[in-house]
C-alpha cells in the first residue's frame, strides 16, 4: 500500500512529517547532531538493517537535511554532513528528548541537556525571542498566515472558536463564584455546622467532669 504524501499539504507539520516522519530519520539526525558522518558509525549506534539505513539516508539527503560527501576515492566512501536546515532540528531534538525524560523515564533521565557552564539541568521551555516571555495556551494562539488557503483558514477559524467557548465559560465559572451565591457558598463551607466555626468547636476543651456530676444531681 503507498504511503500517502503530506508533502501538498499547507500544515507546517505535516510538511515537516513528510521529511522526517518515520523513526529511523529522527534517530539518524540525533546521531548526525552528536557528530556522526559515517555509514559505519550510523549502524553500529542504531543496529539498523544496510539497506534500511541506506534508504534513509538517501531520503534525508533528497530532503536537505543531510549533504552526501566522498571523503575516499580507493573504496569510494561517502559521509554525511548536516545542511543548514539538518542542523536547525536541532531544537526538535532537545524537545523530544525533554519530552521523553519526563513522560517515559519513570527510573529517571539516561540523558540531560545541561549548561556546560554550571553543569546544571536545563528546564527547557519554549520562549518567545521577542518578548522573552513562555508560550502557553492561554496568551498565544495559532492563526492563520498570508498563505493560508481556505480549508486551513476555516479550520484554524473552527480552532478560535473553540477557543473562545472555553475562555467565556472559564470566565462565566470564575464570575458565579466571585457573585453574591458564590460567595455564601465558600462561607457556608468555610463555617462549620449550623454556622459555628467547625474549628473552634473542635478546638472548645471538653466540660470537666466535676461539673458535669453537679448538674446531674441538681437535675
Amino acid at each position: 500500500m503507498e504511503r500517502k504524501s503530506f508533502g501538498n499539504m499547507q500544515c507546517p507539520v505535516a510538511r515537516t512529517l513528510e521529511r522526517v516522519g518515520e523513526w529511523w530519520s529522527i534517530l539518524i539526525l540525533r546521531d548526525a547532531l552528536q557528530g556522526l558522518t559515517r555509514f559505519d558509525q550510523f549502524q553500529k549506534s542504531l543496529d539498523i538493517a544496510p539497506n534500511m539505513l541506506t534508504r534513509r539516508l538517501h531520503t534525508l539527503v533528497d530532503a536537505g537535511m543531510l549533504e552526501r560527501r566522498q571523503y575516499n576515492d580507493r573504496p569510494p566512501r561517502f559521509e554525511y554532513v548536516l545542511t543548514d536546515l539538518g542542523r536547525d532540528f536541532r531544537s526538535i531534538i532537545i524537545a523530544l528528548n525533554a519530552w521523553g525524560n519526563k513522560h517515559f523515564a519513570p527510573e529517571g533521565p539516561s540523558v540531560m541537556l545541561v549548561d556546560t557552564k554550571t553543569g546544571k539541568q536545563v528546564d527547557l521551555a519554549l520562549v518567545d525571542r521577542n518578548s522573552g516571555r513562555e508560550i502557553n495556551a492561554r496568551d498565544y494562539a495559532i492563526v492563520p498566515g498570508p498563505q493560508a488557503d481556505s480549508i486551513m483558514r476555516e479550520r484554524l477559524e473552527s480552532v478560535a472558536r473553540r477557543r473562545e467557548a472555553a475562555n467565556e465559560a472559564l470566565l462565566q465559572e470564575q464570575a458565579a463564584d466571585d457573585g453574591p451565591k458564590g460567595k455564601a457558598s465558600k462561607a457556608k463551607k468555610a463555617a462549620g455546622p449550623k454556622g459555628t466555626d467547625a474549628k473552634s468547636a473542635k478546638d472548645k476543651p471538653p466540660a470537666k467532669a466535676g461539673k458535669l456530676t453537679k448538674l446531674t444531681k441538681r437535675a
